[in-house]
């Protein structure tokens, strides 16, 4: 195991979770006992993870209390946007908090399990080798919970194209790695799609395939389901 760096995103409004997120943002739901935010620091810290960055937004006080009552804040930092900068703008600001220039980034809506420990384990081993952005795919058959009809993308000598029709579904399964310089600097407020598809038109976005299950906690009838 190695020592990385990894950013859960945090700030969005969780509006598909309808009630369950009116008064509690959706990574302090809680499956098994233990809120989606705790499951997924517990799970990488155990990969050898020592610096976690949340950014937040929605509900913001209710993380930060949380954090502060449970986590030491040298080993957790919580970034506040103000205004959400979507995915893409989320991630780029992070790395004006962190010294790393390649981190892992992952949704706060998947529930980890053991079952994911190895090919997570093997999907960060070659950080440093990812140049652009490296993003780990599961199949239709292993992506469980909120789902698209259509599949994200396509994947051919690990290089990703978005998905086509009769192609194999592959879904995002939330984790990727990301190098600082992906982003343009003149850019702030935008989503990762659009760097996924600047990278996509250059044959610059890698990928590889997990064959775990995967626990996408995407709405409410799939969080009441898990």
């Amino acid at each position: 195991m190695q020592n990385f760096s990894l950013m859960i995103l945090c700030a969005g409004f969780g509006t598909r979770m309808l009630d369950l997120t009116h008064r509690i943002p959706k990574p302090l739901l809680k499956i098994n006992k233990t809120t989606l935010l705790s499951n997924t620091i517990t799970f990488f810290k155990k990969l050898g993870c020592d610096e976690i960055l949340i950014n937040t937004h929605y509900l913001h006080k209710e993380i930060e209390n949380y954090i502060k009552k449970n986590y030491d804040k040298a080993f957790v930092k919580l970034i506040y946007e103000p205004t959400i900068l979507g995915t893409g703008g989320g991630i780029k600001n992070i790395f004006n908090y962190t010294d790393k220039t390649k981190i892992i980034t992952t949704n706060s809506d998947i529930y980890w399990k053991k079952n994911n420990v190895s090919e997570v384990l093997l999907f960060v081993k070659n950080l440093e080798d990812v140049n652009y952005c490296k993003i780990l795919l599961s199949p239709d058959e292993s992506f469980i919970g909120l789902k698209k009809e259509v599949g994200d993308f396509s994947l051919s000598k690990n290089v990703i194209t978005r998905w086509k029709k009769s192609e194999r579904k592959l879904f995002f399964s939330g984790l990727q790695i990301v190098s600082s310089n992906i982003f343009k600097k003149n850019k702030n407020k935008f989503s990762m799609n659009e760097v996924w598809d600047e990278l996509i038109l250059q044959k610059k976005l890698k990928g590889e395939i997990m064959q775990s299950k995967i626990f996408h906690i995407g709405d409410k009838k799939s969080f009441l389901e898990v």
